[in-house]
């Protein structure tokens, strides 16, 4: 089944291919009674007689000395019996671009143009299947901007009624280069490639690599014998969906109250996520201890805090330093992390 680009195509096409022939027809109807009249009327009275006999309105022969002339009447019997189709088939061109061309659709694709060239700062999702569907309804939670790149425009239809979320997206090819830069991938903050096909996010990993050299990449491998090239390719992190898969089977097993509460705390409203947050050198909080800082009146509680040498200390006490350049670790509502943000912010001159 053709896609909406190529539906828009074959709809242009038509519009395109039946305006040059109506001009043709108009052109000749008019340069023939031009022609029979020999200078007796005018170019625009010539034109006229053959909108009119082409619209088959019936206003009768309005060039003067006409019912006297065969060979005018000749040309208006021709522009009747070519003429006329000619016409049916630009209105059915210009019905089809209105109705097929999904007109709406194309200025609503034309603010999304103009949206996401706006955008800065975003995540460029590439590919919105099985596994681009979730990471999609995860980006709308925790209220972070993001761009789809999809082949389908029917796919995107279907997951903004699912989730009830306009959905920034370039229709297209997410290894073209082309559509990774309508994406914005040249200004955005990161790229996860959630293509079905390993070779697909390879190349989406090597291109976004090229294109911004200090985006984060995440990309998805099936087989494990990807996930050494994906990361000599550029991806800063691979996701293994089997070995995911396998860990969530056993996790189930061995340790099902542990997986029932991360569940819950994802999936049934209560939409805690486990954050993370980098401390600027400005920050203010920078020097003071996590009691001094007060962090946790942001809502957010600090569960982890990882060094700038990559060291982790886990559950800080309230006497562990704010260094900068580390990360914290917490658990947090949407809300929390904004609060959480403001406080970290640089000081103020």
């Amino acid at each position: 089944m053709a896609d909406a680009s190529e539906v828009r195509a074959n709809v242009y096409g038509r519009l395109l291919s039946a305006t040059f022939i109506l001009l043709c027809v108009l052109a000749a109807g008019t340069a023939g009674y031009h022609e029979v009249g020999e200078g007796r009327w005018s170019v625009f009275d010539c034109l006229y007689m053959t909108v009119i006999t082409l619209s088959t309105v019936g206003f009768g022969e309005t060039l003067p000395g006409m019912n006297d002339m065969v060979e005018a009447r000749l040309i208006t019997m021709a522009l009747i019996v070519v003429g006329s189709g000619t016409l049916l088939y630009f209105i059915s061109g210009l019905t089809a671009l209105l109705v097929e061309g999904d007109l709406q659709g194309m200025l609503r694709t034309r603010r999304m143009q103009k949206r996401i060239e706006g955008m800065e700062g975003h995540i460029v999702v590439c590919g919105a299947g099985t596994t681009g569907e979730h990471v999609l309804r995860e980006l709308v939670d925790v209220k972070v901007p993001f761009v789809v790149i999809e082949r389908s425009r029917g796919r995107i239809d279907v997951l903004e009624e699912d989730l009830a979320s306009p959905i920034p997206f370039v229709e297209g090819d997410a290894t073209d280069d082309h559509t990774l830069v309508a994406a914005g991938v040249e200004r955005a903050k990161g790229v996860i490639a959630a293509l079905s096909d390993d070779k697909d996010n390879l190349f989406v990993t090597i291109s976004a690599r090229h294109l911004n050299k200090g985006a984060r990449i995440v990309a998805k491998a099936v087989e494990s014998s990807t996930v050494p090239k994906l990361r000599r390719a550029g991806a800063d992190a691979v996701v293994s969906t089997n070995q995911i898969g396998g860990l969530r089977l056993v996790s189930e097993m061995v340790r099902p109250t542990a997986v029932e509460f991360l569940d819950r705390m994802l999936r049934q409203g209560h939409k805690l996520r486990i954050e993370d947050t980098v401390i600027s050198a400005d920050s203010r909080v920078v020097g003071l201890t996590l009691a001094e800082a007060n962090l946790r009146k942001s809502g957010a509680l600090v569960i982890a805090i990882r060094q700038p040498d990559g060291e982790y200390h886990y559950n800080p006490e309230g006497r562990e330093k704010l260094v900068a350049g580390a990360s914290l670790v917490v658990m947090a509502h949407p809300e929390d992390m904004v609060r959480l943000r403001a406080l970290l912010e640089p000081r103020r001159a």
